[in-house]
């Protein structure tokens, strides 16, 4: 299968529900992803994009709908240890805190080796070494505990594991959105060099469109869980057909922008 730009598809979502009781939180989403190419995902809080990564993943069962992932169905529960593995090398999610994501007990290199086991058994520490490089961590935070580690080398440690399972899709969900200015420049041009070196394909969940547009190729517009606008990122930001989402647009704050600030009486 191959998205609408030639190249091979290693996700697709068609007609993606989720209902939670009474309320339809995600309605009737659809798109694609090709190989080594990034799509973001925008909107507000409560918009349904954090619901789609979520279901994507396996955390959340959808209502109704389909997700394949390298070819494979993954819109049910997976069954048994075999299915699970495989669909860890197929997708894998980046959180947004990455101290709570962590084994606190646990060495940054046991738990990349305890990865490694898991789905690589013959990489062994040859891999976890290259993992730690990749991400740029030394042997002395390899050998740290995570709270030792300050907020950019954990979310480091965090994609280190992520690519520990080789995956072909790794969804970033608001993954620098809790770091410092330069070090989301950091992490963001590490995530740019982990896609040219490896190919895997990027799902950016953010309400950041600075990020959005350094990071991905694609983007679709959420609202009330529904996608009111899709196309390439430039060309959604730089000339937005919807309202909402020139109002997205409109509300990131430009250069010499000052806070109106009132008068206490």
């Amino acid at each position: 299968m191959t998205d609408p730009r030639g190249t091979d598809t290693v996700l697709e979502v068609r007609n993606l529900c989720k209902d939670f009781g009474g309320h339809r939180a995600v309605v009737d989403v659809s798109f694609t992803l090709g190989a080594g190419r990034s799509l973001a995902i925008v909107g507000e809080s409560g918009s349904g994009k954090t619901t789609v990564a979520r279901m994507i993943v396996g955390l959340e069962r959808l209502t109704s709908g389909m997700i394949a992932a390298c070819g494979h169905d993954r819109s049910r529960p997976a069954t048994g240890t075999r299915e699970r593995r495989r669909r860890a090398r197929e997708v894998q999610i980046v959180f947004q805190d990455p101290y709570t994501s962590l084994d606190p007990r646990q060495t940054i290199r046991g738990m990349l080796s305890e990865v490694v086991a898991t789905h690589d058994a013959e990489g062994g520490s040859d891999r976890v070494d290259r993992l730690l490089e990749l991400v740029g961590l030394d042997r002395r935070q390899a050998e740290s505990l995570p709270r030792n580690l300050s907020g950019g080398q954990r979310q480091r440690a965090t994609i280190a594991r992520a690519l520990g399972a080789a995956p072909q899709v790794m969804i970033l969900d608001e993954s620098v959105a809790a770091l410092d200015v330069s070090i989301q420049a950091q992490i963001l041009n590490l995530l740019l060099d982990i896609r040219d070196e490896t190919g895997v394909s990027y799902v950016l969940i953010s309400h950041d469109l600075a990020v959005v547009r350094q990071l991905t190729d694609d983007m679709i517009v959420m609202r009330h869980g529904q996608v009111i606008e899709s196309g390439a990122t430039g060309d959604v930001l730089d000339a937005p057909t919807h309202e909402y989402t020139r109002l997205l647009r409109d509300s990131v704050p430009r250069r010499g922008w000052k806070p109106i600030r009132k008068e206490l009486t």
